[in-house]
C-alpha cells in the first residue's frame, strides 16, 4: 500500500500507534500487547503530550482503523486468553529502528528538538551522536512524502525543532515581526505629515468662508 493511502492519521490513529511503537522498543517482554494494556499506554500521564483518556472502545476501534491501513495487526498466539496487538509502521513505511523510535516520540510529545530527541529516544534505541539524530530526521523529511518537517527557529530559540507530518500537520506560520524602529519612525512622520495638511485646508476653508479660528 502507497503511503500516500495510509496518511494522515488522526489524533486517535497518532497516540495509538506512537505507543504500539514505544512498547515494542521499550518493553519487548510485555509486547504484542493486550488491548488493555494498549489503552494504560495511551493515557499514562509521562512522556505523553497531550495527556489524554480514552476508554477501552476508543482504543478497540482506533486499532481496527490502524489494521484496515496496515499499520497495526491483530496476533492470537497459543496461549493467549485475550487478543493482541502489534504495530506494522517499521513494514509499511520501511522505518529503521532508529527512524521508528524518532517518530515515535514525536507522535506521544509533539514537537521537539534534536537533543531533545536524542535525550527522549534513549529508551528505545542509541544515538551514537547528536549530528547522528539531525542526519536521521533530514533523511524522513526528505522522503516522498516527507514523515517529518524543521519547523521555522523561532526568535530566542537555539535550536530548531521538528514536527512528525503522519497527521498531516504543517508548520505554523512565521510570526509577523514587528516594524524595525527606523520603519516605524518613518510611518509616523508620514502620519503628522498628513495631520498638518489637514490641518492647513481647514484653515484655508474657514478664512474663505470668512469664519474665526474655531
Amino acid at each position: 500500500m502507497d503511503s500516500d493511502d495510509l496518511l494522515p492519521l488522526d489524533a486517535e490513529e497518532a497516540r495509538v500507534l506512537g505507543c504500539l511503537i514505544e512498547k515494542a522498543m521499550t518493553t519487548p517482554d510485555q509486547y504484542p500487547m493486550s488491548l488493555n494494556g494498549v489503552r494504560v499506554a495511551c493515557n499514562q500521564v509521562s512522556n505523553r503530550d497531550p495527556v489524554i483518556d480514552y476508554d477501552e472502545t476508543t482504543v478497540a476501534t482506533t486499532l481496527r482503523r490502524l489494521a484496515d491501513r496496515g499499520l497495526a495487526k491483530f496476533v492470537h498466539r497459543a496461549g493467549d486468553r485475550v487478543v493482541k496487538y502489534i504495530h506494522a509502521a517499521d513494514e509499511v513505511l520501511e522505518l529503521s529502528a532508529q527512524d521508528a523510535a524518532l517518530i515515535a516520540v514525536l507522535l506521544l510529545r509533539g514537537d521537539q528538538t534534536p537533543g531533545e530527541l536524542r535525550q527522549r529516544t534513549g529508551r528505545y534505541v542509541e544515538f551514537s551522536s547528536l549530528p547522528e539524530v539531525e542526519m536521521t530526521l533530514a533523511e524522513l523529511s526528505r522522503r516522498t512524502p516527507p514523515l517529518l518537517t524543521e519547523l521555522e527557529r523561532q526568535p530566542g530559540q537555539k535550536e530548531s525543532r521538528y514536527r512528525q507530518l503522519l497527521t498531516g500537520d504543517t508548520p505554523p506560520a512565521a510570526p509577523t515581526s514587528p516594524p524595525a524602529p527606523e520603519a516605524a519612525g518613518d510611518e509616523l512622520a508620514e502620519v503628522r505629515a498628513e495631520l498638518a495638511e489637514l490641518q492647513a485646508r481647514f484653515d484655508r476653508l474657514l478664512t474663505a468662508l470668512g469664519v474665526e479660528d474655531i
